[in-house]
């Protein structure tokens, strides 16, 4: 394997990212980790982890961290976009707000650091983009799941998008739909 691979991974201070991130270093990967809150992991091999504080909120936030992992690292060949919010209430219980938050979080922030990376991606000659949807982006589970669901059908449909728009260019992007998993944001529901 090439050591010298990078990802970036957002959300990666807890659940899901957390546990991607360990894996991937274990593979051998340089890893930059978007975290709202960044912490060095123990795991964390020094000069092979890149902490970046990241919010998917912050619309200008996916270039300034693709800026400084390149700097980092000179290369992006995958980016996982990983952050997720998840607020529970049905399509006519939501406000318009709850809908643009999950939007932005689950849906344009992914759309806006693949964008950022795209030529990073598009160098390495095999760039990858995985985009945490969720079990909910391919059926609506239950009233309350409702609002959440809406943004990750389109976060399903954004990684086909982007598959489209990078297939000839070598990129390559697939949407994860994983079903309930133990996580902070689960649980919490």
């Amino acid at each position: 394997m090439d050591r010298n691979r990078v990802v970036l991974i957002s959300g990666a201070n807890r659940g899901i990212g957390a546990a991607t991130a360990a894996e991937l270093a274990r593979q051998g990967w340089r890893l930059s980790l978007g975290m709202r809150t960044p912490h060095m992991p123990d795991w964390a091999e020094q000069g092979r982890v890149h902490l970046h504080g990241y919010d998917a909120g912050d619309s200008d936030g996916e270039q300034r961290w693709v800026d400084a992992a390149l700097s980092q690292f000179g290369r992006i060949d995958a980016i996982i976009a990983n952050a997720g919010l998840m607020i529970p209430k049905t399509v006519v219980e939501a406000e318009d707000g709850d809908i643009d938050a999950m939007f932005e979080v689950n849906v344009k922030s992914p759309r806006r650091l693949a964008k950022a990376a795209w030529e990073a991606l598009t160098q390495s000659g095999r760039g990858r983009i995985l985009v945490l949807a969720s079990l909910s982006g391919k059926r609506v589970k239950s009233a309350g799941a409702g609002s959440y669901s809406i943004s990750k059908y389109a976060a399903v449909a954004l990684a086909q998008g982007l598959r489209h728009a990078g297939f000839d260019r070598g990129i390559r992007a697939t949407a994860v739909c994983p079903g309930f998993v133990a996580t902070d944001m689960a649980l919490a529901v």
